[in-house]
């Protein structure tokens, strides 16, 4: 078997570095005019893991993803990187998603529960085209998200109220309910691996 040379391995090493740098500038770019505000350095860090994970998307629109994720979770108080597992498994970053029921967008907002935000949170909906603006989609998103939170007091049955509508589980709601279902594991296991690879809000 060949070995590589010296002068070759300095090349490979070179051209590593050299992508990384630029990958590195194009997220700061992105954000370019942000810097010194608050969120700055996790909306980098979010769009740094979006193109980790080949997400189909111009560097305008992977920012205005960050950008909401980040702002709308801080609004209602749930953890940006929660709302992002949640996206991995609902639609997996594809903006143009739509479920076999009709729900649509980067969180898979069905028609229903954007007509209700529509009343209660003064969003603007033009047809159901509207869900798969990431504004529009995000802040629906997240502020349900935030108030299944805080019906249920459990993150297993708030995820499982996302996933299946809280109205088939109020029920059996209570904060000894946790339900184990597939979309609940899945959503955790992507939770808990981005606990680790993204930063905590609370230390921007």
């Amino acid at each position: 078997m060949r070995h590589l040379g010296k002068p070759t391995h300095l090349i490979i090493s070179v051209i590593v570095v050299a992508s990384f740098v630029l990958a590195t500038f194009s997220v700061i770019q992105a954000f370019n005019g942000d810097q010194g505000k608050e969120g700055f350095f996790i909306k980098s860090k979010i769009v740094e893991y979006l193109k980790s994970k080949k997400v189909n998307a111009s560097d305008d629109k992977l920012k205005t993803i960050a950008d909401r994720v980040y702002e709308e979770s801080q609004e209602y108080g749930v953890d940006y990187r929660l709302i992002l597992a949640v996206m991995k498994v609902e639609s997996n970053f594809k903006n143009e998603a739509v479920s076999r029921k009709g729900a649509r967008g980067l969180l898979q907002i069905s028609p229903s529960l954007a007509r209700h935000a529509s009343k209660n949170e003064g969003i603007t909906m033009k047809g159901n085209k509207s869900l798969h603006e990431p504004e529009k989609n995000i802040k629906i998103g997240v502020n349900h998200m935030s108030w299944l939170l805080e019906k249920f007091e459990n993150l297993n049955t708030a995820l499982h109220a996302y996933n299946v509508g809280s109205y088939k589980i109020r029920n059996k709601a209570s904060k000894e309910y946790s339900p184990d279902t597939p979309f609940t594991r899945k959503v955790l296991n992507e939770y808990n691996k981005m606990l680790l690879d993204l930063p905590d809000p609370d230390e921007e």
